[in-house]
């Protein structure tokens, strides 16, 4: 679907009730390690993440972020008690906005501006990580894939800020 610019609808589009928080950040070091939580991590642009195994393999996929909100609906249909962020192998976990309206939206964490590419859809990886009905338990739960536009730092606690006209 095509919106023009001009339109009522694309300014809903751009118009979020309040900022975002980036809560936890994970860099994969390799295929299949297990994520190494951090505090500040650098993201470079039309890479992603220094010190993630996916950085420079896709401009698409350089980043992926999962909502805060989404862990207990996930661990309640997994069947888990409690669902930690990095058992879901993305990069930013956030809280306070809703991810999936930032695709095909710049938005900006701290220092780094970041373009919504895709939804992150599940992996078959997530049977054995979650169990038995592990992928569909995370199906429309998956976050977001990003673009890194503008490099620079990410510190736990930064503003997601959204809609912004010069992101």
């Amino acid at each position: 679907m095509i919106i023009s610019k001009n339109s009522p609808l694309a300014a809903l589009m751009q118009t979020f009730p309040r900022a975002g928080r980036l809560e936890w950040i994970g860099l994969r070091p390799a295929k299949r390690a297990a994520l190494i939580s951090v505090d500040v991590a650098r993201a470079i642009a039309g890479a992603g993440l220094e010190g993630d195994h996916y950085s420079g393999r896709s401009g698409n996929r350089g980043i992926t972020l999962l909502q805060a909100e989404h862990l207990p609906v996930i661990a309640a249909l997994a069947g888990i008690e409690e669902m930690a962020p990095k058992t879901l192998r993305r990069n930013l976990l956030v809280s306070g906005i809703n991810l999936a309206a930032l695709k095909d939206q710049r938005f900006q964490i701290g220092e780094v501006v970041l373009e919504g590419a895709s939804i992150a859809h599940p992996c078959s990886r997530m049977e054995e990580v979650l169990g038995p009905g592990g992928f569909n338990a995370m199906r429309g739960h998956g976050g977001l894939c990003a673009r890194v536009i503008q490099g620079g730092l990410l510190r736990v606690d930064d503003a997601l800020i959204a809609g912004a006209a010069d992101c």
